[in-house]
């Protein structure tokens, strides 16, 4: 007599739904990622630019150069601003992704150790009615040997 668990399918489910949130949790730090790493390149870009305005206001240029770098720098802002707004949104939904990610290690570890509880009750069960049949077999020895 094999072992058979009643929750088998259910079980099975619930890790390939663990997996797919795996792989979603994984594409939305990947995209969280790419996102910061683009804001990043955005701001030092920023800053780079604000330097050299510095250094060419002290060395002097012309006005209408000035009115130039200020609308790029302005420009540069308002990506920055955009660029802010989606790190945000990818970051929300990758701590989205990884709450259910827990959330669902947690239903394939409850069903897992349902598993295991039952697993355990099963071989108890084995071990009782191995003993019942020794307990048997001993008591026909006997009755026979007494013949």
């Amino acid at each position: 007599m094999g072992y058979q668990y009643k929750f088998s399918k259910i079980l099975q489910l619930k890790e390939r739904e663990k997996e797919e949130t795996q792989s979603l949790y994984a594409e939305a730090a990947k995209t969280f990622e790419k996102a910061a790493e683009k804001l990043y390149w955005l701001l030092k870009k920023k800053e780079e630019l604000i330097d050299f305005q510095e250094v060419k206001m002290a060395s002097g240029f012309a006005i209408h150069e000035i009115q130039h770098y200020q609308q790029f720098v302005s420009n540069l802002e308002q990506t920055i601003s955009y660029q802010q707004q989606i790190v945000m949104n990818a970051r929300s939904r990758m701590q989205w992704c990884a709450q259910q990610l827990k959330e669902k290690n947690i239903e394939v570890k409850k069903y897992e150790k349902i598993k295991e509880k039952d697993v355990q009750r099963f071989n108890e069960c084995l071990r009782m009615n191995e003993a019942m049949q020794m307990d048997e077999i001993s008591a026909i020895q006997f009755m026979n040997r007494g013949k």
